[in-house]
């Protein structure tokens, strides 16, 4: 807590925001807060018999000065930091939050970079602009329209709360200079954010559409530097455009062109019995529509998740990753019979699945889906899935992708911290791999990209209209694979056997440490870089690349990002990080077995359970050398 010395200055800090504070809601809430604060601890200090406690009300006044003030200090400590992932951070007043008045100075600066990209530009700049449902985002939203209106940009803001996608498509599809998306993602419910997209006359080639990254991330927080107070920005009260529902359509109708349209195609999705949750975000409708049209008719929302719920009442944490956030559709999935589960998170951006897999019956916890089976295909496994569909590697099964490695190179992209299997699957096919950094800004940049992918449950199977993860368009796609799977006697997880028999059986896993300190990830991390771990799952460590140096630079590498690489002799590998949306470090781990192209359904069951006694003994080299 600051000192008695600097306490004026942060009241000093208060009272100015809140003289600047364009929204009276959150002006008196700091206010109140500041009220709290603001009563003497000094005084009731005085007021102490030397030697005897204070009297109850007394501590719990001074236990409330005490919080208040913790709380301002925090909020004052800096400003809500512009990056490649936008702005992200609780609903609240002051600078180091999400609030009008911090969203009004982020569109004041977005507006100043567009200016200067575009100087004297005939026509004027245009802005699309999207936000789901969660707290104030439409406030946010509209916000943004009438900076940039005032500022003599063409604003056009989408017609309700939409899935990201739909924005990232908008961008491209009307040719806009930037886009910009209110949404937090799959965050907690006091969380939003604000991501930002460059297209039109601001990114060239295959970068249009995408989000920001270096140095443009620099460049507009420079920009929002600048911005004195909000009461300086103009703000124009109309003038912009609300678009109609075509732009839905459109998008819409775009997603429909990687449908089979053929007669045999909509009999086998009509056969699938399909359960979708959207965890109480915005994708519900849109998806639920994209897969009616494509002959999807046995689709069922489960019904507490259905409608978008900005405070996500039916889960800790609405990302289908974590524990818990899918039980209420496997649940439904076992109660119906279901072949196949489909999750978004809550702006649609990433898509789970979730399959009934006779292996992964345990017979613990009876009556449960787990027990029966049920479980979600990691995202290395969906993308690799997805992968081999792209590279017409599924034997009896059609491709998505627009051309062959026939008629044109196929290039397949992933990130870092992804699984190598995607790469093998590429060479197999003679198609081109590329590696990225973490995130899709950099994997959607990869030139001629016809399919990437990133663990994290973002997938991009069509480029040429939203180059971005949808997660839409990805639950389309593994929709029609399972269902011509199915009409052939096969399954999702029957295509991922054959992978490891012509592959190897890559297996994928995660660790992660949450920080409430956020100064203890650097130092995790430099804990790590001084003192990596000798063995992974009782393999030598061979490598150890300290990825801030960059990657690979013979090949033309990698740029420098935080993170360790570590490569044992029996292939296995973890990459740690800090997450970039989170406050988490986070260890990506990765087992390779061989099993032979011949191998048997009680080999394969026998190699993966080999596989996940491995991963469990590098979760504990790892969790051992991050002191966890």
């Amino acid at each position: 807590m600051a000192t008695a010395d600097a306490w004026p200055q942060v009241q000093d800090r208060v009272r100015a925001w809140i003289a600047d504070d364009p929204d009276p809601t959150t002006a008196a809430e700091l206010a109140e807060l500041l009220a709290t604060a603001g009563a003497s601890l000094e005084e009731v200090e005085a007021g102490r018999v030397p030697g005897s406690d204070l009297p109850p009300e007394q501590e719990q006044l001074v236990s409330d000065v005490e919080r208040a003030r913790a709380e301002l200090e925090d909020r004052f400590a800096g400003t809500l930091q512009f990056g490649t992932a936008g702005l992200r951070g609780a609903i609240a007043s002051g600078p180091n939050r999400m609030n009008r008045a911090v969203v009004i100075r982020a569109a004041a600066g977005l507006a100043g970079y567009l200016r200067a990209q575009l100087p004297a530009a005939r026509p004027a700049p245009r802005v699309v602009i999207g936000y789901d449902a969660r707290h104030r985002s439409a406030d946010f939203a509209r916000d943004t329209a009438a900076v940039m209106t005032a500022a003599g940009i063409e604003a056009l803001m989408l017609p309700a709360p939409l899935p990201t996608p739909v924005l990232a498509f908008a961008v491209r599809h009307l040719g806009a200079d930037a886009g910009v998306m209110v949404t937090a993602s799959h965050n907690p419910p006091q969380d939003n954010g604000y991501k930002v997209y460059l297209g039109g006359r601001v990114a060239a080639g295959g970068a249009q559409g995408s989000q920001i990254v270096p140095p443009a991330d620099a460049e507009i927080a420079a920009e929002i530097a600048r911005v004195e107070s909000v009461a300086s920005v103009p703000r124009a009260d109309s003038g912009w455009t609300v678009l109609g529902p075509e732009v839905l359509d459109e998008y819409v109708a775009a997603v429909l062109t990687l449908a089979d349209p053929s007669e045999l195609a909509r009999v086998q999705a009509s056969d699938l019995r399909v359960v979708l949750t959207p965890l109480h975000g915005v994708g519900g409708a849109v998806a639920h529509r994209v897969l009616a049209a494509a002959g999807f008719s046995d689709v069922t929302l489960v019904p507490e998740q259905a409608d978008p719920d900005p405070d996500f009442p039916t889960v800790a944490f609405p990302n289908p990753e974590e524990a818990g956030a899918m039980d209420y559709a496997l649940g439904l999935a076992q109660d119906r019979d279901a072949d196949l589960v489909l999750a978004l998170d809550p702006d649609a951006d990433r898509c789970a699945v979730a399959v009934d897999d006779p292996a992964s019956r345990t017979y613990r916890g009876p009556g449960t889906a787990a027990a029966d089976g049920w479980r979600m295909l990691r995202g290395d496994e969906v993308g690799a899935l997805l992968g081999a569909l792209a590279a017409g590697a599924i034997d009896g099964v059609g491709t998505f992708v627009a051309g062959t490695p026939d008629d044109r190179e196929l290039v397949f992209a992933n990130s870092i911290v992804s699984s190598r299997l995607l790469a093998e699957i590429a060479q197999a096919a003679g198609a081109r791999h590329e590696e990225t950094l973490t995130g899709f800004k950099w994997i959607s940049r990869v030139d001629g990209l016809a399919y990437g992918y990133e663990e994290a449950l973002g997938y991009c199977v069509d480029p040429a209209h939203v180059r971005d993860k949808d997660g839409i368009s990805a639950a389309l796609v593994i929709a029609q694979l399972a269902a011509t799977l199915k009409a052939n006697g096969r399954t999702l997880v029957g295509v991922l056997d054959d992978l490891a028999r012509d592959h190897g059986l890559y297996v994928t896993d995660q660790l992660s440490a949450r920080f409430t300190d956020l100064a203890q990830i650097p130092a995790t991390m430099a804990r790590l870089r001084d003192n990596p771990p000798a063995t992974l799952g009782g393999s030598p460590v061979t490598k150890v690349v300290d990825l801030e140096a960059g990657t690979d630079a013979e090949r033309g590498g990698l740029p420098p990002t935080v993170g360790l690489r570590l490569l044992a002799e029996d292939g296995t590998r973890a990459i740690v990080r800090p997450s970039g949306t989170e406050p988490k470090v986070k260890c990506y781990l990765e087992v390779i077995v061989e099993v032979g192209e011949h191998a048997s359904e009680a080999k394969m069951m026998s190699a993966r359970q080999h596989a996940r006694d491995r991963l469990d003994a590098v979760r504990r080299d790892l969790e051992a050398a991050l002191g966890l």
